[in-house]
Protein backbone atom coordinates (compact mmCIF):
# COMPACT_ATOMS: atom_id res chain seq x y z
CA UNK A 1 0.00 0.00 0.00
CA UNK A 2 1.32 3.45 -0.96
CA UNK A 3 0.65 6.08 1.77
CA UNK A 4 1.07 8.94 -0.69
CA UNK A 5 -1.66 7.54 -2.90
CA UNK A 6 -3.93 7.22 0.10
CA UNK A 7 -3.37 10.90 0.91
CA UNK A 8 -4.03 12.04 -2.62
CA UNK A 9 -7.14 9.93 -2.84
CA UNK A 10 -8.77 10.84 0.48
CA UNK A 11 -8.25 14.60 0.31
CA UNK A 12 -10.21 15.45 -2.90
CA UNK A 13 -13.19 13.40 -1.85
CA UNK A 14 -13.17 14.88 1.63
CA UNK A 15 -13.15 18.37 0.19
CA UNK A 16 -15.97 17.45 -2.19
CA UNK A 17 -18.07 16.33 0.79
CA UNK A 18 -17.21 19.45 2.72
CA UNK A 19 -18.32 22.04 0.11
CA UNK A 20 -22.09 21.40 0.34
CA UNK A 21 -21.90 21.72 4.11
CA UNK A 22 -20.59 25.28 3.82
CA UNK A 23 -23.86 26.36 2.22
CA UNK A 24 -26.16 24.39 4.51
CA UNK A 25 -27.12 27.50 6.50
CA UNK A 26 -28.26 30.82 5.17
CA UNK A 27 -27.32 34.13 6.69
CA UNK A 28 -29.92 35.37 9.15
CA UNK A 29 -30.49 38.98 10.22
CA UNK A 30 -32.66 40.11 13.13
CA UNK A 31 -33.55 43.71 14.03
CA UNK A 32 -34.65 44.82 17.50
CA UNK A 33 -35.84 48.32 18.41
CA UNK A 34 -35.72 49.68 21.96
CA UNK A 35 -37.14 53.05 23.07
CA UNK A 36 -36.77 55.02 26.27
CA UNK A 37 -36.52 58.44 27.90
CA UNK A 38 -33.41 59.80 29.60
CA UNK A 39 -34.06 60.20 33.34
CA UNK A 40 -30.56 60.75 34.72
CA UNK A 41 -27.08 61.12 33.27
CA UNK A 42 -23.77 61.65 35.03
CA UNK A 43 -20.44 60.89 33.44
CA UNK A 44 -20.80 57.56 31.66
CA UNK A 45 -23.78 56.49 33.82
CA UNK A 46 -27.10 56.68 32.04
CA UNK A 47 -30.54 55.85 33.48
CA UNK A 48 -33.33 55.36 30.94
CA UNK A 49 -37.03 54.74 31.50
CA UNK A 50 -38.20 52.14 28.99
CA UNK A 51 -41.55 52.00 27.22
CA UNK A 52 -42.63 49.37 29.77
CA UNK A 53 -41.93 51.82 32.63
CA UNK A 54 -38.78 50.06 33.86
CA UNK A 55 -35.67 51.95 34.93
CA UNK A 56 -32.51 50.68 33.22
CA UNK A 57 -28.98 51.69 34.19
CA UNK A 58 -26.28 51.66 31.52
CA UNK A 59 -22.57 52.37 31.66
CA UNK A 60 -21.99 53.89 28.23
CA UNK A 61 -18.55 53.06 26.76
CA UNK A 62 -16.25 55.83 25.67
CA UNK A 63 -16.75 56.88 22.07
CA UNK A 64 -20.40 55.79 21.90
CA UNK A 65 -22.58 58.38 20.16
CA UNK A 66 -26.23 59.05 19.46
CA UNK A 67 -27.83 61.12 16.72
CA UNK A 68 -30.36 63.51 18.33
CA UNK A 69 -32.21 65.92 16.04
CA UNK A 70 -29.52 65.44 13.41
CA UNK A 71 -26.65 66.17 15.81
CA UNK A 72 -24.09 63.57 16.92
CA UNK A 73 -23.94 63.60 20.72
CA UNK A 74 -21.95 61.69 23.32
CA UNK A 75 -23.33 60.50 26.63
CA UNK A 76 -22.15 63.73 28.26
CA UNK A 77 -24.35 65.74 25.90
CA UNK A 78 -27.55 63.91 26.80
CA UNK A 79 -30.15 65.68 28.93
CA UNK A 80 -33.10 64.39 30.97
CA UNK A 81 -36.25 64.31 28.88
CA UNK A 82 -34.54 63.27 25.64
CA UNK A 83 -36.22 60.38 23.82
CA UNK A 84 -33.79 57.70 22.61
CA UNK A 85 -34.32 54.89 20.11
CA UNK A 86 -31.79 52.07 19.85
CA UNK A 87 -31.83 49.81 16.79
CA UNK A 88 -29.88 46.56 17.20
CA UNK A 89 -29.15 44.58 14.04
CA UNK A 90 -27.86 41.06 14.71
CA UNK A 91 -26.43 39.07 11.81
CA UNK A 92 -25.68 35.36 12.10
CA UNK A 93 -23.33 34.14 9.39
CA UNK A 94 -22.64 30.40 9.06
CA UNK A 95 -19.00 29.49 8.73
CA UNK A 96 -17.24 26.17 8.34
CA UNK A 97 -13.85 25.80 9.97
CA UNK A 98 -11.67 23.21 8.27
CA UNK A 99 -8.56 21.62 9.70
CA UNK A 100 -6.24 19.37 7.74
CA UNK A 101 -3.72 17.06 9.39
CA UNK A 102 -1.81 13.85 8.68
CA UNK A 103 -2.28 10.73 10.77
CA UNK A 104 -0.32 7.50 10.86
CA UNK A 105 -1.97 4.41 12.22
CA UNK A 106 -2.65 0.72 11.99
CA UNK A 107 -5.91 -0.64 10.69
CA UNK A 108 -7.80 -2.02 13.65
CA UNK A 109 -11.08 -2.60 11.84
CA UNK A 110 -12.69 -1.69 8.51
CA UNK A 111 -16.42 -1.94 7.89
CA UNK A 112 -18.45 -0.31 5.18
CA UNK A 113 -17.21 3.23 4.59
CA UNK A 114 -15.63 3.39 8.02
CA UNK A 115 -12.16 2.48 9.12
CA UNK A 116 -10.83 2.39 12.68
CA UNK A 117 -7.17 3.18 13.11
CA UNK A 118 -4.97 2.55 16.12
CA UNK A 119 -2.96 5.75 16.60
CA UNK A 120 0.54 5.93 18.13
CA UNK A 121 -1.01 7.39 21.29
CA UNK A 122 -2.87 4.09 21.80
CA UNK A 123 -6.23 5.65 20.94
CA UNK A 124 -8.52 3.94 18.45
CA UNK A 125 -10.36 6.45 16.28
CA UNK A 126 -12.93 5.94 13.56
CA UNK A 127 -12.80 7.76 10.20
CA UNK A 128 -15.23 7.92 7.32
CA UNK A 129 -13.84 7.04 3.90
CA UNK A 130 -15.51 8.97 1.00
CA UNK A 131 -17.15 6.88 -1.70
CA UNK A 132 -14.83 5.97 -4.59
CA UNK A 133 -11.61 6.21 -2.57
CA UNK A 134 -8.96 3.88 -3.96
CA UNK A 135 -6.11 2.35 -1.99
CA UNK A 136 -2.91 0.80 -3.26
CA UNK A 137 -2.80 -2.32 -1.14
CA UNK A 138 -0.04 -4.84 -1.71
CA UNK A 139 0.39 -3.84 -5.34
CA UNK A 140 -3.33 -3.44 -6.03
CA UNK A 141 -3.91 0.25 -6.90
CA UNK A 142 -7.70 -0.24 -7.13
CA UNK A 143 -8.23 -1.52 -3.61
CA UNK A 144 -11.15 -0.07 -1.70
CA UNK A 145 -11.90 0.30 1.98
CA UNK A 146 -13.32 -3.19 1.87
CA UNK A 147 -9.86 -4.53 1.01
CA UNK A 148 -8.29 -3.15 4.20
CA UNK A 149 -7.38 -5.69 6.83
CA UNK A 150 -6.45 -5.47 10.45
CA UNK A 151 -2.77 -4.75 10.98
CA UNK A 152 -2.18 -2.83 7.76
CA UNK A 153 -0.17 0.37 8.16
CA UNK A 154 -1.94 3.49 6.93
CA UNK A 155 -0.76 7.06 6.54
CA UNK A 156 -3.58 9.42 5.52
CA UNK A 157 -4.63 13.05 5.37
CA UNK A 158 -7.60 13.77 7.63
CA UNK A 159 -9.90 16.70 6.91
CA UNK A 160 -12.08 17.90 9.80
CA UNK A 161 -14.95 20.32 9.24
CA UNK A 162 -16.57 22.18 12.15
CA UNK A 163 -19.66 24.35 11.57
CA UNK A 164 -19.67 27.64 13.47
CA UNK A 165 -21.90 30.68 13.53
CA UNK A 166 -20.32 34.13 13.52
CA UNK A 167 -22.59 36.64 15.29
CA UNK A 168 -22.14 40.34 14.62
CA UNK A 169 -24.18 43.20 16.06
CA UNK A 170 -24.60 46.76 14.89
CA UNK A 171 -26.18 49.28 17.25
CA UNK A 172 -27.49 52.67 16.20
CA UNK A 173 -28.96 55.15 18.69
CA UNK A 174 -31.14 58.04 17.53
CA UNK A 175 -33.35 60.40 19.49
CA UNK A 176 -35.09 63.72 19.83
CA UNK A 177 -34.68 66.52 22.33
CA UNK A 178 -37.59 67.65 24.53
CA UNK A 179 -39.55 70.71 23.32
CA UNK A 180 -37.98 74.03 24.35
CA UNK A 181 -39.53 75.87 27.31
CA UNK A 182 -41.81 78.85 26.59
CA UNK A 183 -39.92 82.13 26.10
CA UNK A 184 -39.43 84.28 29.19
CA UNK A 185 -41.16 87.69 29.28
CA UNK A 186 -39.08 90.52 27.84
CA UNK A 187 -37.62 92.59 30.71
CA UNK A 188 -38.36 96.35 30.80
CA UNK A 189 -35.28 98.42 30.16
CA UNK A 190 -34.71 100.95 33.01
CA UNK A 191 -34.01 104.49 31.87
CA UNK A 192 -32.85 107.16 34.32
CA UNK A 193 -33.97 107.19 37.96
CA UNK A 194 -36.66 104.98 39.37
CA UNK A 195 -40.01 106.68 40.04
CA UNK A 196 -42.96 105.27 41.89
CA UNK A 197 -46.45 106.19 40.73
CA UNK A 198 -49.23 105.72 43.26
CA UNK A 199 -52.68 104.92 42.05
CA UNK A 200 -55.47 107.30 43.27
CA UNK A 201 -57.39 106.23 46.33
CA UNK A 202 -60.77 104.72 45.55
CA UNK A 203 -63.64 107.32 45.70
CA UNK A 204 -66.23 106.72 48.39
CA UNK A 205 -69.85 107.29 47.39
CA UNK A 206 -72.31 108.05 50.24
CA UNK A 207 -75.26 105.80 50.31
CA UNK A 208 -78.69 107.49 49.94
CA UNK A 209 -80.57 107.87 53.24
CA UNK A 210 -83.69 105.79 53.41
CA UNK A 211 -87.00 107.69 53.01
CA UNK A 212 -88.86 107.77 56.37
CA UNK A 213 -92.16 106.08 56.29
CA UNK A 214 -95.16 107.88 57.96
CA UNK A 215 -96.21 106.44 61.22
CA UNK A 216 -99.80 105.45 61.51
CA UNK A 217 -101.78 107.19 64.33
CA UNK A 218 -102.64 104.99 67.19
CA UNK A 219 -106.23 103.99 67.28
CA UNK A 220 -106.51 105.22 70.93
CA UNK A 221 -104.43 107.78 72.84
CA UNK A 222 -102.75 106.44 75.85
CA UNK A 223 -104.02 107.57 79.20
CA UNK A 224 -101.43 110.03 80.63
CA UNK A 225 -103.22 111.74 83.70
CA UNK A 226 -106.42 111.82 85.78
CA UNK A 227 -109.40 114.37 85.51
CA UNK A 228 -108.92 116.05 88.94
CA UNK A 229 -106.62 118.97 87.84
CA UNK A 230 -109.07 119.89 85.11
CA UNK A 231 -111.98 120.05 87.57
CA UNK A 232 -109.94 122.23 89.98
CA UNK A 233 -109.03 124.70 87.20
CA UNK A 234 -112.68 124.95 86.15
CA UNK A 235 -113.63 125.82 89.76
CA UNK A 236 -111.05 128.65 89.89
CA UNK A 237 -112.46 130.15 86.68
CA UNK A 238 -116.01 130.11 88.08
CA UNK A 239 -114.94 131.84 91.33
CA UNK A 240 -113.10 134.57 89.35
CA UNK A 241 -116.17 135.16 87.19
CA UNK A 242 -118.41 135.50 90.27
CA UNK A 243 -116.12 138.06 91.89
CA UNK A 244 -116.03 140.09 88.70
CA UNK A 245 -119.83 140.20 88.46
CA UNK A 246 -120.17 141.49 92.06
CA UNK A 247 -117.68 144.25 91.41
CA UNK A 248 -119.57 145.40 88.39
CA UNK A 249 -122.90 145.51 90.35
CA UNK A 250 -121.34 147.63 93.14
CA UNK A 251 -120.30 150.25 90.67
CA UNK A 252 -123.77 150.51 89.25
Amino acid sequence: MNPLQIRRTLLPFALACMVPAAFAWAQQTKTEVRRGEVVYVSGNDLVVKTEAGQMKHFVVPEGATAVVDGKTLTVRDLKPGMKLTQTITTTETPKTVTTVRTVNGTVWNASGNNVILSLPSGENKQYKVPDGTKFNVEGNPNATVFDLRKGMKVSATVVTTTPEVVVTQRRAVTGEAPPPPPPAPTPVTQVGVLLVEEAPAPRQVAAAAPVPQPESAPARLPKTASDLPLIGLLGVWLVAIAIGLRAIRGLI
